[in-house]
């Protein structure tokens, strides 16, 4: 049977070839994204076209993962059409770059709105769902700039990533006894084929951004930098593929962590080593069972 996928930030990059990708793997898949009817509509129509060619079971839903309603009246919907919810994949983010002093508070709680707040807001709205069922999947897109290196100014950015991937640690143990599988998935950086690097936002103190102009060779040439290390064929096509070969295995048999790093950024070696900590931990404390999903049937 298909499962039944919804994907936070599915109009372009990551988020837009797994929808496509989870849809042409027989899926049913839900791709959210905000502006429906309005700037997205392009993404929305190509959507609907492609699945009206190609018979997939493909739908553009809006929601805006910072606003409660919009996340409510989304779930609600997907949930009245399909009956269920199988996998949550938490794609939705947004970069930014330059000098860390140079973001205004304002600014780093936003960042932390759209990769944090957002997708535990997504959370509370699916979880009762899945709660109800005794099953499910909350595929989370993470990043290697976690557990691997990655260059200096994209600080904000790099610790929301990092709060966001530590929720969904600590969520994966509250709700295996439902049940529910937590997979992540950390993707290296793909300098194309995404919209990461080109929509990333500065900061507006300018002021202050002025001030670091002696670092202006590093901040001007980080994606020249890191597409130096990637093979030229590199595309995020990549991490579909392993979203769909996730979905695709059975259920409470998939890893925790999968890594899909083209440039070598040790983060897969560190990722190994702290799941081994991980399980070790677990076993000492005499809760190694909240490691996998009780699955019901």
């Amino acid at each position: 049977m298909p499962d039944v996928v919804v994907i936070t930030g599915a109009a372009t990059g990551i988020g837009r070839l797994t929808a496509e990708t989870l849809a042409r793997g027989g899926h049913i898949v839900f791709a959210t994204m905000r502006e429906v009817t309005g700037r997205n509509a392009p993404h929305a129509e190509a959507m609907l076209s492609l699945a009206q060619s190609e018979g997939l079971s493909l739908h553009a839903v809006e929601m805006d993962i910072l606003s409660d309603g919009s996340v409510a009246a989304a779930i609600e919907a997907v949930v009245a059409e399909a009956g269920r919810i199988d996998v949550l994949m938490q794609n939705a983010g947004h970069l930014v770059l330059g000098p860390t002093e140079a973001f205004t508070p304002e600014e780093v709680a936003q960042n932390y709105a759209v990769n944090v707040l957002g997708p535990h807001r997504v959370n509370r709205a699916v979880l009762p769902v899945m709660r109800t069922q005794e099953k499910g999947t909350l595929l989370w897109i993470s990043s290697t700039t976690v557990h691997g290196g990655f260059p200096p100014f994209l600080g904000p950015y790099g610790a929301a990533k990092a709060a966001m991937d530590s929720l969904a640690g600590s969520l994966a143990l509250e709700v295996s006894r439902f049940g529910i599988e937590t997979v992540m998935v950390s993707p290296g950086a793909f300098t194309t084929g995404t919209e990461h690097f080109p929509k990333a936002s500065p900061p507006e103190d300018h002021a202050r951004a002025e001030a670091y102009a002696r670092y202006d060779d590093v901040t001007s040439t980080i994606a020249d930098r890191l597409s130096a290390l990637m093979p030229d064929d590199a595309h995020p096509q990549v991490v579909a593929d392993a979203v769909l070969e996730l979905v695709n295995m059975p259920h409470g048999t998939r890893p925790f962590r999968t890594v899909v790093d083209l440039l070598g950024d040790g983060a897969e070696e560190v990722s190994t080593a702290a799941e081994r900590v991980r399980q070790t931990f677990f076993e000492r404390i005499d809760l190694a069972d909240l490691l996998s999903p009780q699955t019901t049937s």
